[in-house]
């Protein structure tokens, strides 16, 4: 009997030799007819900590590694394109230079002190 495999995207990096790989179908409800989207997790063992979020992998079934995990990374079959960045909002910079001013003055008036 061979093993099932399913390509889908890292959603999450969950801990040290774990991920969280999402799987989106789309399906059609047998008697409206309208198609709907389908998601599915499934925790992944990454034995080599090598996938990334947004990748997209290749995860095969395997024997229960834990309560959750019962399928192996098999490949990374893209790597995802971009990296995930927060900006700041206009508020924050302000109140990190208002911080950091606040921080020189004090190590100023120590220096005075002293």
């Amino acid at each position: 009997m061979s093993k099932r495999t399913i390509t889908g995207v890292v959603s999450s990096v969950a801990g040290d030799k774990t991920i969280v790989v999402t799987r989106t179908t789309r399906e059609t409800h047998p008697l409206y007819g309208k198609k709907f989207t389908v998601s599915r997790k499934f925790h992944v063992h990454d034995e080599k900590n090598e996938a990334h979020l947004g990748d997209t992998v290749l995860i095969e079934e395997s024997r229960p590694l834990s309560r959750t995990k019962t399928w192996i990374l098999a490949k990374i079959v893209e790597r995802g394109r971009e990296k995930f960045e927060i900006k700041k909002t206009a508020v924050e910079e302000e109140t990190e230079a208002k911080l950091a001013e606040k921080a020189a003055k004090k190590e100023a008036a120590e220096e005075v002190e002293q």
